[in-house]
């Protein structure tokens, strides 16, 4: 099967997951190329097989190329053990799951090979095209869709778990689109996170070396009081050849007084920690 009829049978299948952008009613229906909501508006599945919820242009620097060189790394095992942590932590049954910022989807794919559950329903968004496209490529039993999570085109209570790497939130959308009891981990970066890239791109001791991401954690705690946090930290060795797509696949390089690094200086970097927390929560707990 072709992938973007793989992407449509999923969504014919699915058709009670999605509302429509426009008027917020639900989808009723899949018409020949089109989704089409029960006041009439469509959207077509584009030649990669996904569809398009955004009404507006997307503001996104994350393009193709970052998206590869993440690909790399990721496939390479840079967030194998987290997302072994994330594997370890959601119920043990068939679940309905949305990755939030999926990216290229490389960790769902993980994530879905950890699982081994062919009943999950699984489906990752990003606001990125070209990570979506990527994604899409995967031959994953999953559907990918671009989509702005301040403004997710999916229904009420219908998903059982949201799993987000890296990205920002909307926690009244996430509690609006979680079933009752619904689980929710967020992954966030601790003050280690790939200090020894920091360090190369910024130096030692400066503001920009070392990460603070208390504010982001207090947040959650305040959606979630009885949230548990999980610490996750290993080192990481990198695989020859793959230092500039670590530089490449992350947004440190794009700060004010980031160096560019010489050939010699990235032949230095062999290791890095990854330091990340996991905050887990459930709706209504």
């Amino acid at each position: 099967m072709k992938k973007s009829e793989r992407q449509k049978k999923f969504v014919q299948e699915n058709i009670n997951l999605f509302r429509c952008p426009t008027c917020q009613a639900p989808m009723a229906r899949v018409v020949d190329n089109s989704i089409v909501c029960q006041n009439g508006h469509q959207i077509d599945f584009n030649r990669h097989g996904y569809l398009h919820f955004l009404t507006g242009a997307a503001e996104t620097e994350y393009g193709r190329e970052m998206f590869c060189a993440r690909r790399q790394l990721l496939e390479s095992g840079l967030f194998t053990p987290i997302i072994k942590e994330v594997a370890g932590v959601l119920p043990d049954k068939p679940l309905r799951l949305l990755d939030v910022g999926t990216g290229e989807g490389t960790p769902l794919k993980q994530l879905v090979s950890l699982r081994k559950n062919d009943r999950d329903v699984m489906v990752g968004f990003d606001i990125s095209k070209p990570g979506i496209t990527l994604a899409t490529q995967l031959g994953l039993r999953a559907f990918f869709c671009v989509a702005d999570l301040r403004k997710l085109p999916f229904n009420d209570q219908r998903f059982d778990a949201l799993v987000e790497l890296f990205s920002p939130s909307d926690y009244r959308e996430f509690n609006r689109v979680l079933a009752p009891g619904g689980c929710l981990i967020k992954v966030v970066p601790n003050s280690g996170y790939l200090a020894e890239l920091r360090q190369l791109l910024y130096g030692k001791n400066q503001a920009k070396s070392h990460y603070d991401n208390q504010r982001v954690v207090n947040l959650f705690k305040q959606h979630y009081p009885n949230c548990q946090l999980k610490q996750v930290k290993y080192q990481f060795t990198i695989p020859s050849g793959q230092q500039e797509a670590l530089v490449e696949m992350t947004p440190l390089h794009w700060g004010k007084g980031a160096r560019q690094l010489t050939a010699k200086e990235l032949m230095t970097l062999t290791r890095v920690t990854v330091d990340v927390s996991l905050l887990i929560a459930k709706k209504g707990e």
